[in-house]
């Protein structure tokens, strides 16, 4: 196993190749991670819809939704989540700040493509007609609540949420097989579902799934819900945007940057000089 210091001089390496990424490789595998984390989303939703006690259902949903960050640590691909850590070779100089942005925007952008596209085959796919509905009741009202956060709920709820997530990764990359890594993310990342934290990428498929499935007379039947909050502005000004900012706030500054300050900063050998312009 890695030590914590160890993990921090390996990420250095790490971080600094994601902002080398080009733009078409780095959208690719962003859409990639943004899959896996809805396919995620739509498994837990399945294993919890029909469970009455929401406590129950929302342990259920935990225990199934890391197998995204999962999916998406080992396969390969690129998380905006996770990305948050990148911070740690900009403030050793072995990134540029603008590197970081870059990829931050290529990431956020492909991750969104990748959940829309989930939602979409997945809710015209039929997938949430199981249980007579109630899968798809389910997504709705989801999407519903996630909309209704104020904005200052869904900001702390995102500062939580990414510090987890990070702490998933980062425990992730301590393990040198795949079933330590798997085992590492796991607790953090069913902590953060259950305790209902807000992560930007699982919710840009879990609003978009909301609001495909609100289309059909059928499901929205179903839903209890108030629709009426429930649009495609909504999703970004309500959510999406208070939630990436806690995200940032959370893995950057509460995980990357207090793990750069402890194991990195002023330490001998991990500095390299400060990239050219």
């Amino acid at each position: 196993m890695n030590s914590p210091k160890e993990v921090a001089q390996n990420y250095l390496a790490i971080g600094e190749s994601k902002t080398k990424l080009s733009a078409g490789r780095a959208l690719v595998l962003a859409i990639l991670a943004g899959m896996f984390i809805g396919l995620a989303g739509a498994g837990a939703t399945i294993a919890s819809a029909t469970i009455a006690s929401p406590s129950l259902a929302k342990l259920i949903g935990a225990l199934v939704f890391p197998v995204g960050l999962a999916m998406t640590l080992v396969a390969g691909s690129e998380l905006f989540t996770g990305n948050c850590l990148i911070i740690i070779p900009v403030l050793e100089r072995r990134a540029r700040l603008s590197g970081m942005l870059r990829n931050w925007f290529f990431v956020y952008i492909g991750n969104l493509i990748g959940g829309l596209l989930v939602a979409a085959l997945a809710v015209y796919g039929g997938t949430f007609s199981l249980f007579d509905n109630a899968a798809a009741a389910s997504v709705i009202n989801t999407a519903v609540a996630k909309v209704s956060l104020s904005f200052g709920d869904a900001l702390l709820r995102g500062i939580l949420c990414n510090f987890l997530v990070c702490i998933a990764v980062w425990m992730s990359f301590a393990a040198k097989d795949v079933v330590g890594k798997i085992s590492g993310l796991f607790l953090p990342v069913m902590l953060f579902v259950l305790s209902g934290y807000e992560h930007s990428v699982a919710n840009m498929y879990y609003i978009s799934a909301g609001l495909f499935a609100a289309k059909s007379p059928a499901y929205a039947a179903a839903a209890t819900a108030n629709l009426t909050k429930l649009r495609w502005d909504t999703m970004f000004t309500k959510n999406l945007l208070p939630v990436t900012i806690g995200n940032i706030i959370g893995g950057a500054l509460l995980v990357g940057a207090a793990y750069w300050f402890a194991y990195i900063r002023g330490g001998d050998g991990a500095k390299k000089p400060e990239p050219k312009k």
